[in-house]
């Protein structure tokens, strides 16, 4: 997992595509709600939604992507761990590239996305995002860049 202040963003061309550090450059608060295909292996899904409580969050991950997550509106907390230290609770599904887990997501470890900075989750990590900053759900605007591996 990595974490960093969006300015840094250009500092890890050579992890991401070229067309992926200009999309999150180019990022601004009234980046449109959608599906951007950025390229064959990279595209963006920008959405609004309500987070929830930690209590009804659930673990994820992913076999086929790497996720890069950044808030443009709002805050949230995303949870992590490995997901080998998890129980399955629906088992993969390669459709949709998912897998959830069935812990409580409290004792685990938390990063918050506040606008300013990016969190990039791999395959092996297991995150729960979208869940409320103070217990008190709230309205965001979240932009995630799918990476095939």
């Amino acid at each position: 997992m990595i974490c960093d202040d969006l300015i840094n963003i250009k500092l890890y061309s050579a992890l991401f595509s070229q067309d992926v550090i200009d999309f999150i450059s180019d990022l601004s608060f009234d980046t449109i709600e959608g599906k951007y295909q950025l390229s064959e292996s990279a595209y963006v899904n920008v959405e609004s939604y309500v987070t929830k409580l930690s209590n009804i969050a659930k673990f994820e991950s992913h076999e086929k992507f790497i996720d890069i997550q950044i808030l443009l509106k709002g805050s949230e907390f995303i949870y992590f761990t490995g997901k080998s230290d998890l129980t399955v609770l629906s088992p993969y599904n390669a459709e949709k590239d998912i897998t959830f887990y069935g812990n409580s997501v409290e004792k685990y470890e938390r990063i918050k996305l506040d606008g300013t900075n990016f969190v990039v989750l791999y395959p092996h990590e297991a995150h729960a995002p979208q869940v409320c900053v103070n217990d008190t759900p709230s309205k965001v605007k979240k932009v995630v860049i799918k990476i095939k591996i």
